[in-house]
């Protein structure tokens, strides 16, 4: 009995033993098996129905491969399209700088500066007035004094805003730097006696080749899919029933005066350089007498290059090709409207008459639709 209950349990005992030598061996199977389930250990189990993560094995040997196969050839890209890129990104540069660094470049823009008035040559793509997205000009101001006086401790020196541009617009800004300058010249500009010359270019010849254009504008909503208000013609006269001749009609009470002096400069291929200078202060009234009252808008002004919708300018073929541009690349072709000269009277016992560079996108433009400038012109 004894012996039989010796039996028993060492049988027992030799059980308990290859229990756990089963055990052991099936651990030791799942740490080597190269399956499925060693990807998700240490951690790097996920949930059900998401792919696991790639172990660092499989990424070097993702990299491998990636370097080995040779890269996608590239659409070959213009210079005047690399040039438009360019400009985009120096543009969103600037709107997202630092406030120092935008008023360094300001700095190297100066034109002319006096005891009591700065110009300026602005540059593209940045507002002038304050705006919550993007760094402007105006919130610059500040710093930019202070760097002009020599980044004085104390410095009691101030820079105003008198004369600005819109956001897409280039050239020349005024500015005052005191209360009693800054008084007088919005004294002159309320009097029509600070004159501004914009240099554009159409497209489009306008006929005549000079002229006033004296259409009033207002503001309309425009309905669809993208719902926006722009400027519009609201003219006082209209065709009469029989078609020979006009009638007054009567004003309406919420548009602006609007007169814009033009003078075609040149001409080439179906665009113009064309000076325009404004003789009232309606909002775009510019753009909107060029676009809608000669039917020659200017180059890259998407806004009001149709009448109800929000679209990228559509360029002839011929103009396109002239550029070396893509229809599908247009929307970053910029506004190519630039403040050229800046005349004003009687400040600081002097004249002031300051005429502003072109920028590089500008003159690149005029050379590839061959137009030249007046003073080349003349010299010819």
């Amino acid at each position: 009995m004894n012996s039989c209950r010796r039996i028993g349990r060492t049988g027992e005992w030799s059980s308990g033993v290859n229990t756990l030598l089963t055990r052991f061996r099936s651990r030791t199977n799942c740490r080597r098996d190269p399956g499925p389930a060693s990807s998700l250990s240490r951690g790097q189990a996920t949930a059900a129905g998401e792919k696991p993560r790639l172990t660092a094995a499989d990424l070097a040997r993702k990299v491998q491969q990636e370097r080995k196969t040779p890269p996608a050839a590239e659409a070959p890209v213009s210079a005047q399209q690399k040039r438009v890129e360019e400009l985009k990104r120096f543009s969103l540069q600037l709107q997202n700088v630092h406030p120092n660094v935008l008023a360094k470049h300001l700095l190297r823009s100066v034109l002319y500066q006096d005891k009591d008035v700065v110009v300026i040559n602005k540059p593209h793509g940045v507002p002038f007035r304050d705006d919550s997205r993007a760094t402007s000009i105006s919130s610059v101001l500040p710093v930019l004094s202070k760097m002009m006086d020599g980044m004085k401790v104390k410095s009691d020196s101030q820079l105003i805003p008198c004369l600005g541009l819109e956001k897409e617009t280039t050239g020349v800004i005024l500015l005052a730097t005191n209360e009693e300058a800054a008084e007088h010249i919005l004294n002159l500009h309320r009097n029509n006696q600070v004159t501004t010359k914009y240099w554009v270019i159409t497209l489009g010849v306008p006929v005549p080749s000079e002229g006033v254009i004296d259409i009033p504008i207002i503001e309309r909503g425009v309905a669809g899919p993208r719902p926006h208000y722009k400027m519009a013609l609201s003219p006082l006269f209209r065709m009469n029933d029989a078609g020979d001749g006009v009638t007054k009609v009567r004003a309406h009470r919420q548009a602006h005066p609007a007169v814009t002096r033009y003078t075609v400069l040149d001409s080439s291929g179906g665009c113009s350089l064309v000076e325009l200078q404004p003789l009232t202060g309606a909002k775009h009234q510019m753009r909107v007498h060029m676009a809608l009252a000669v039917a020659c808008p200017i180059l890259g002004d998407h806004k009001y290059s149709h009448l109800d919708k929000l679209a990228p300018q559509k360029l002839p073929e011929r103009v396109l090709g002239k550029l070396g541009l893509e229809q599908s690349k247009i929307r970053h072709l910029p506004l190519h409207l630039h403040a050229r000269q800046l005349t004003l009277p009687q400040v600081s016992q002097a004249d002031v008459d300051v005429s502003c560079p072109l920028p590089k996108y500008f003159t690149q433009t005029l050379k590839r639709l061959h137009l030249s400038l007046p003073d080349k012109k003349e010299d010819q």
